[in-house]
């Protein structure tokens, strides 16, 4: 069903919202860190699973050939290069601060600042982006399934300091990625197959890199990567 990793996500936050409202502070942070470096995990897993989808196939003849990966090192680095120059990560992230900012000189106490802080860090990521378009192209739900555990476990910690706010920033979230799968499904009918399946192995690199950033392991400015999933389309468009 395709929608459905949405749906998903957005009951997680108002199930974490709820929650951490009702427990407060009784979540520790040992386990918070060790809830999330699992999760971590798991986005790598989902990531690098979907890379290796993507450049392995299975020919008629039954043997395993590599496909695309010359175009996937060109959209990773094109799309870098563009992203970098538009600086699509620092615009997020100041864009984020000035929403923040706004609604917190108008008051509002903790509900508004629960609202605005969660419904940003939910929704200004490349993990909601990359998921939708999963979702929307090629009805894989995965992603979102992954963020929704995350975006929950969050809830719970955000709700229990900042109050019931948390919980209703499942709205924007559903309007959010709910608008990009929407889209994505509407165009997938126009994009050969093969164009698909690059999108997809390209968002698994990026996914692969959420999970290396979510683990320390290193800083990737994913957000500057984004650009790199218009690269197969162009290219097709070229074609």
């Amino acid at each position: 069903m395709i929608g459905l990793g949405t749906l998903v996500n957005v009951g997680a936050i108002v199930a974490g919202g709820v929650a951490g409202t009702l427990l407060k502070s009784a979540l520790k942070e040992r386990f918070r860190d060790t809830t999330m470096q699992a999760i971590g995990l798991s986005v790598v897993l989902i990531g690098v699973s979907g890379a290796v989808q993507g450049i392995f196939r299975v020919s008629s003849s039954g043997s395993i050939s590599r496909e695309d990966l010359l175009l996937m090192t060109l959209s990773l680095v094109l799309g870098g290069l563009l992203g970098e120059w538009i600086d699509i990560e620092r615009r997020l992230e100041s864009f984020g601060n000035r929403i923040q900012k706004r609604l917190a000189g108008r008051g509002g106490g903790n509900f508004t600042e629960g609202f605005v802080t969660a419904s940003l860090v939910y929704c200004v990521g490349a993990m909601a982006i990359i998921g939708s378009l999963e979702d929307g192209l090629a009805g894989n739900p995965a992603t979102l399934y992954t963020k929704a555990v995350l975006d929950g476990i969050s809830a719970i910690v955000f709700a229990s300091t900042l109050g019931i706010g948390v919980a209703f920033s499942a709205v924007p979230v559903l309007l959010y990625q709910g608008g990009i799968t929407l889209f994505a499904t509407a165009i997938s009918p126009l994009l050969p197959a093969d164009v698909v399946l690059q999108l997809s192995l390209v968002g698994g690199v990026l996914i692969l890199a959420i999970g290396l950033n979510m683990l320390g392991v290193r800083r990737i400015k994913v957000g500057n990567l984004l650009p790199a999933l218009l690269v197969p389309v162009l290219w097709s468009l070229v074609k």
